[in-house]
């Protein structure tokens, strides 16, 4: 985000009440970088998502509705091969065929790879939760799902580095892009994204 680490220690060691919560932690109320680093880690370890409607059917504890059911077969057939269950990505670097943003000229991996065969690539999201996570896409274009849907239904733009898995129309129908919707929402896990143990630390 545009920071550096010893900035970071820096404004943390001004603030009132971190000194006194690494001294918790750590006997020490100077705040280091490795303690920070450390602290961070740890926590992130914790932020696990997996109490969704779509884990709970998983695990043989709930069943989709018919819509949902639907919805996952199509998704399935359709969106995995990049969304790849449990985690909802492959982790890779994909041309989703949206058109170059005018005014930011994101070329996406090709700015870090300086490689011209990953113009336009960017890392695919998880998609869990995804009910929370607007805008969509890498610059925010679409704020809503049933956008994203249509893009890739009518609106890919071919290039030399579009994804092969988009190089064939989806041909999804109205129907077919509520179904996929009404299984996207089964991603969402509210017991992790409204847990007060993950929010801003206050007194």
């Amino acid at each position: 985000m545009g920071e550096t680490l010893s900035s970071v220690i820096d404004k943390l060691q001004a603030t009132t009440d971190y000194p006194q919560l690494f001294f918790e932690a750590y006997g020490d109320s100077v705040i280091t970088g490795q303690h920070f680093l450390k602290a961070l880690s740890q926590f992130q370890l914790t932020l696990v998502s997996s109490n969704s409607k779509y884990d709970r059917v998983i695990a043989g504890k709930e069943m989709f509705t018919e819509q949902e059911q639907k919805g996952y077969e199509l998704f399935k057939n359709k969106c995995a091969s990049c969304h790849s269950e449990p985690l909802f990505t492959n982790g890779q670097f994909e041309n989703n065929g949206l058109p170059l943003d005018s005014n930011l000229k994101d070329y996406g991996r090709m700015e870090i790879s300086m490689n011209k065969n990953d113009a336009q690539k960017f890392k695919v999201p998880t998609l869990r939760n995804i009910q929370f996570s607007f805008p969509y896409m890498h610059d925010g274009r679409f704020k809503k799902l049933s956008d994203v849907l249509a893009h890739y239904n009518r609106g890919i733009e071919v290039s030399t580095t579009l994804s092969e898995e988009l190089k064939q129309p989806l041909n999804l129908t109205s129907e077919n892009q509520v179904e996929i919707i009404s299984f996207l929402m089964t991603l969402t896990d509210k017991s992790f994204l409204f847990n007060p143990d993950f929010a801003y630390p206050r007194k």
